[in-house]
This record gives C-alpha cells, sequence and structure tokens, in this order.
C-alpha cells in the first residue's frame, strides 16, 4: 500500500487496535440496543447483493433484532434496495437513497463508458427517458426494460443497454422482493416515484466523509475511496482535517478519525459473530488486515461466489454455510480455517444458536468441518 505521510504524523494504531475500533463502529463488540432503522442509517446501508444478507447483518449487530422490523421498512417505503456504492445492491434508508444515489451518480455515469462498444448509436438521455417512462408507469423486471430498449436499439448489446438503464436512472428494486419470509422477481421504478419524493441534491462530500469515519473509522483516504466506488476525495478530507485526528498505521499509511468515536483498548474482548455474504465490515478499507489476515484474504470467495463468514477475537477465522430443512430448522456448519480452541468452538457454537435463533429458525444442529479451498 502507499503511504501517505503528514506534516505532523500521528500515533501509529496496531492492526489490533484497528480492529477494535473498526468492530466498535461496526456494532460488533456488542450487541446494541438499537432500531433497525437507525441501524441502516448508522452503516451508511447494508450490501443486500441477495435478499437475506441485510437481515443476517443486523442480527449480529442488534439487541432484540427482529427480521420483521427491517423487512417492515421496506415495505412501509422507509428503506429500499438501491445501487449505491461501489456500484453495488445497497439497502438504504428513504434519506439516503435520494442523497446517496446523486453523490455516486458520476461514478455510475462513467461505468456507462465500460460499454460503449455495446452502444453504438445509442441515444443516452433518449434511452434515460425512455426507460423512466417505462418504468413509473409500473414496475419492470429487467427483462421488460431490455426488451423494451431492443424494440429502439436492435443492434445494440443487450448486457450494455442494461446497465445504461440501471446506471442513468436510480432504480429501485420494489417490494416484494426483500422481503422477510416473501421475496418475488427483481421489479424496479424510479426512486422518486417509490419513494413519493422529489430528488434531493447530492450528499455533501465532508458531511460523508464523517458518516464513514464513524462507522468505518479510523481509515484513509484511500479507504474510503474503496468503501464508495468514488476518485478525489482527498480534497475533503484536508478541508476536515482540522476537525478530524490522524493516526499512522503500521505500514505508515495517514489514517483520519472523529475525536469523539470509540476505540477500545486493543484487549478489548470480541465474541465470535456470524457474518453474510458481502458484509460492508469485509469489503470497506483499502487495507483489510484490521479484520482480514493476510494469509486467509483469498479465502471468503470461489469465482464469483462469496461465502457467510465469522470471526473469532475480532477476526476472520472462517465461512459458514446454512442448510434449511422442513418446519423452519436448520443445520450450520461451521468451517473454520485454522485451529479453534475447545472455549472458542463453544463460543462459536453458542453465537451460531443465537444468531439463528433471532433469524426465527429451530436449529437442528451446529457442525463443524474442515475448509476446502
Amino acid at each position: 500500500m502507499a503511504t501517505t505521510t503528514s506534516a505532523r504524523p500521528g500515533p501509529v494504531l496496531s492492526a489490533r487496535a484497528l480492529n477494535r475500533a473498526t468492530l466498535a463502529r461496526q456494532l460488533l463488540l456488542r450487541r446494541t440496543p438499537m432500531s433497525a432503522k437507525h441501524a441502516v442509517e448508522h452503516l451508511v446501508g447494508l450490501q443486500a447483493q441477495n435478499t437475506k444478507p441485510p437481515y443476517v447483518a443486523l442480527a449480529a449487530r442488534l439487541d432484540g433484532f427482529r427480521p420483521e422490523e427491517l423487512s417492515g421498512l421496506l415495505e412501509s417505503r422507509q428503506a429500499a434496495r438501491i445501487v449505491t456504492l461501489r456500484s453495488t445492491l445497497h439497502l438504504h434508508t428513504a434519506d439516503d437513497v435520494l442523497r446517496l444515489r446523486p453523490l455516486v451518480q458520476p461514478a455510475r455515469e462513467r461505468e456507462v463508458q465500460l460499454f460503449r462498444k455495446g452502444l453504438a448509436g445509442v441515444d443516452l438521455e433518449r434511452l434515460a427517458g425512455l426507460t423512466r417512462t417505462l418504468v413509473e408507469e409500473r414496475p419492470r423486471t429487467p427483462k421488460e426494460i431490455r426488451e423494451a430498449l431492443l424494440d429502439h436499439w436492435p443492434d445494440a448489446d443487450p448486457l450494455a443497454l442494461t446497465v445504461a438503464a440501471r446506471c442513468l436512472l436510480p432504480l429501485v428494486q420494489v417490494t416484494p422482493r426483500g422481503l422477510w419470509g416473501r421475496s418475488g422477481q427483481v421489479a424496479l421504478t424510479t426512486a422518486e416515484a417509490w419513494l413519493g419524493r422529489a430528488p434531493e441534491p447530492p450528499a455533501p462530500a465532508d458531511a460523508t466523509v464523517l458518516r464513514y469515519l464513524a462507522a468505518f473509522g479510523p481509515a484513509s483516504v484511500k479507504d474510503m475511496q474503496t468503501w464508495s466506488g468514488l476518485t478525489r476525495l482527498r480534497e475533503a478530507f484536508e478541508r476536515l482535517r482540522p476537525r478530524l485526528l490522524t493516526f499512522r498505521d503500521e505500514s505508515g499509511t495517514e489514517l483520519f478519525d472523529l475525536p469523539d468515536a470509540p476505540r477500545p483498548d486493543p484487549d478489548t474482548p470480541a465474541p465470535p459473530r456470524f457474518l453474510p455474504e458481502f458484509d460492508n465490515l469485509l469489503l470497506s478499507h483499502a487495507d483489510r488486515t484490521r479484520v482480514v489476515p493476510r494469509e486467509y484474504k483469498d479465502r471468503t470467495w470461489k469465482g464469483n461466489q462469496a461465502y457467510r463468514t465469522f470471526l473469532v477475537d475480532g477476526f476472520l477465522a472462517g465461512i459458514w454455510h446454512l442448510d434449511e430443512t422442513k418446519g423452519g430448522a436448520a443445520t450450520v456448519t461451521v468451517q473454520p480455517f485454522g485451529t479453534l480452541t475447545r472455549e472458542q468452538r463453544t463460543a462459536v457454537a453458542e453465537e451460531a444458536e443465537r444468531t439463528l435463533a433471532t433469524l426465527a429458525y429451530d436449529v437442528d444442529a451446529v457442525r463443524f468441518g474442515a475448509f476446502a479451498p
């Protein structure tokens, strides 16, 4: 990683100190008695590539969480699923849908340019207008959008047309997709039509930096750029420098942080936690060693498939699988990357049962197996 040197280098934070600070911001050191809406806002959204990860993410973080609470936010349109950070689907509060999507819109428009060969002869402004009319008449599936656009541009690449529509317009996935215990095919309309509110100006970069640090700090400029998919954020950090504390990691990279944010003692106990695939804890820093040991950095993916993961002592320690059986029961298979002590195995099994109980499963068994790369 490139090293950034400040005029007055701050104290060095070890990987373990960064780990505990990040876990505290992520509500993973201890479950927090916070509403689902407040948690989604504090975490600046939850990865929602699949339908269940947001529920698993909050089951790991909130005391007293019930899946129906988050599902209710989607059903009442206080939250929605939309492509935002890193061009991936996130579940955001309605306010963040309307202010974060405009912030990352320039990145989404640059993404369209990656498909320009497949869009030869396509008038992008007309494409956006046609798509808006189509999806605001009633929510449409991606296939319906693609076929309608191919009627106008039959020689265009179908995938490129789909990407262009998704990037040029703030398209949300409408319910019942994403509801707990229910679902449905992906159907899209505009954020304005679904939420019944006009577009808002982009969230200010400075305010977004502060929110990122509150949820993921201490962090570098490059860390936030990795999290957001945005570039050229150095200016925002420099404007905020007088209001922030600065540190260094063990490689010398400058880190910024909020003065009053928690930075627990590195020896603070960190209970096991079960996380969903794509959890933002593992995706939101350029240097992930604060959570992911270097020797495990390539073990959470196979091809384009992401595994559910679990933490032991605050660090990535393995993957887990959930096999559902009839009547709402489930078996959890835990595959550690290394050797767990007897005490750690007991704590991991107890946490697996607690997580599944929160998600309203009856646990048939918690099994331990060997990790197979």
